[in-house]
């Protein structure tokens, strides 16, 4: 069940602004609304996702190969893909307050109401009954977790019919509810209409001879339009996949909670062509995959769960979502597809171009299906950084605030830190770090007490604090400092760059998959 804490997330988006993280973009004139910087910190972890993300699914599958399409396309993609004409929210706006919402979202975050209903009931039991509580049996006979889940069952049907084909039950059904305006507390709701969300502008040097395009609201259709390019270049041959990492844009009704929802955002997408017929066997098998590799970053496996599609697209046979508990409750992660040929024969109609392949075992052509994994990297970030911002009291009472990232996605990876600022201890820190900057992003401090440089290092999430002492001079040895344990050990510089490229190596998250 979902959790919900406002109060953790007001903390995380603290944090990443005190700590380079994210900062509100163009704070300077007061921001706009919904967009973000990346900081110094924030930009390495963000490249460090990417990294893991393609050496996955570029660097260990010899059948998958990656590109970089244009953010700008001819404007006919989008009319073949189906954006110009059914890429639409559902909008409502609240009279008293003025203020705009997706109505399918006030639907969702009512029916997580009832969900935390029945989570309490849940923790109530498991306190009451202790060791023999069954939490299975409980959901299954409690008279007051069934009524509630009665009602979400039925919310949920009326929710796919209103979104298919009925805008005046939405409207309806947010009025049985009695949800009312966040900001206002009104119930005076206008009707539900759609709402269009790409982004136009024009392309051109002259307004009057301008022709109207769109910045992409994805980036799937970069790969479909390059199908043949990339097959017949690379040699592909089905099953293959095509994996792109790049901007989309996306003018939403209302994009909030922090980076979650956001009008310029990034994705993580692979493209997946297969033999029609097959298509449901390698989505269950992508299914796995993909959370697998959500759960050797070890933020915990409780914070994943499987969400089917109610409301199927217009191009999918199998859809679902791989959603994360975030400090506002279970929310979208990563979806995966069975996109069946609609986007091939879409573009083949369009465009006038054939988007086959042909399979000379059995000595003919067919456009293929697609199975998609699209994640948005700007989620993933929040995830992580929800998973591992920890407060924490120590044994001598004191406290420190951690980011328990993964030490292979750690901005920085080592910081090196002479005890003192005299007797030769910055030079030979010097040195050291000289030695390690090569192979790993390193940070240098000699400023403050020795502990408060371990809280800094703790706060922006650093694995390994290296600290040169008198007995480095002497020996050629340095404390290697842990940063989730604290736990330190005596080490030769000589052999400090080995210990840590293993201990922070893309290779230790990559063979748990």
């Amino acid at each position: 069940m979902a959790k919900q804490d406002d109060n953790l997330l007001k903390k995380i988006i603290s944090h990443a602004k005190e700590y380079g993280f994210i900062f509100p973009s163009s704070e300077i004139y007061d921001g706009l609304a919904a967009t973000y910087d990346y900081g110094q910190n924030g930009v390495e972890l963000k490249n460090n996702l990417k990294q893991y993300w393609w050496k996955f699914m570029v660097q260990m599958h010899e059948n998958i190969v990656g590109i970089d399409a244009a953010i700008f396309m001819h404007p006919t993609t989008w009319k073949a893909s189906g954006h110009v004409d059914a890429f639409n929210d559902p909008m409502i706006d609240n009279k008293d307050s003025k203020k705009r919402y997706r109505a399918d979202v006030l639907i969702e975050e009512h029916v997580a109401k009832i969900e935390a209903k029945i989570k309490k009931e849940v923790t109530k039991a498991a306190k009451r009954f202790g060791e023999d509580f069954d939490e299975a049996q409980f959901l299954a006979t409690n008279p007051r977790v069934l009524d509630n889940q009665k009602k979400i069952e039925a919310i949920n049907e009326r929710l796919k019919k209103g979104m298919e084909s009925d805008l005046d039950d939405l409207k309806l059904l947010i009025e049985e509810l009695g949800i009312a305006c966040p900001v206002s507390g009104s119930k005076n709701w206008t009707d539900v209409r759609q709402f269009n969300l790409m982004f136009s502008t024009e392309l051109g040097s002259l307004a009057d001879g301008a022709s109207t395009i769109y910045l992409r609201p994805e980036t799937a259709q970069g790969i479909f339009v390059n199908f043949l390019n990339v097959q017949k270049t690379g040699r592909m041959k089905i099953p293959f996949g095509i994996a792109q990492i790049g901007k989309a844009f996306r003018n939403e009704i209302i994009a909030r909670q922090f980076i979650f929802r956001m009008r310029e955002f990034e994705q993580m997408e692979m493209q997946f062509f297969v033999k029609p017929g097959e298509e449901l066997e390698w989505y269950e098998s992508w299914k796995q995959k993909r959370i697998q590799w959500h759960k050797a970053l070890g933020l915990g496996e409780e914070n994943y769960r499987f969400h089917d599609h109610l409301n199927l697209a217009h191009y999918a046979n199998a859809a679902c979502d791989i959603e994360f508990d975030f400090p506002m409750g279970f929310k979208e992660l990563e979806g995966i597809h069975s996109r069946t040929d609609f986007d091939l024969k879409a573009h083949e109609e369009h465009s006038g171009k054939k988007l086959q392949f042909f399979d000379h075992q059995e000595n003919k052509s067919y456009v293929p299906y697609v199975i998609e994994t699209s994640i948005g990297l700007d989620r993933l970030f929040l995830a992580v950084l929800s998973a591992s911002y920890t407060e924490e009291t120590l044994e001598d009472g004191s406290e420190r605030t951690v980011l328990k990232i993964p030490a292979a996605l750690a901005p920085t990876k080592v910081a090196v830190l002479p005890l003192l600022k005299k007797d030769g201890l910055p030079e030979k820190a010097r040195e050291v770090i000289d030695g390690l900057k090569l192979d790993h992003t390193c940070q240098y401090d000699e400023k403050d007490a020795i502990g408060r440089r371990y809280r800094r290092q703790d706060a922006v999430g650093t694995p390994y604090c290296v600290t040169v002492d008198h007995q480095s001079l002497e020996d050629g040895t340095v404390t290697l400092r842990h940063r989730d344990t604290a736990e330190q050990e005596r080490i030769s510089i000589e052999a400090l760059n080995d210990k840590i490229v293993q201990l922070v190596s893309f290779k230790t998250l990559l063979a748990a998959q």
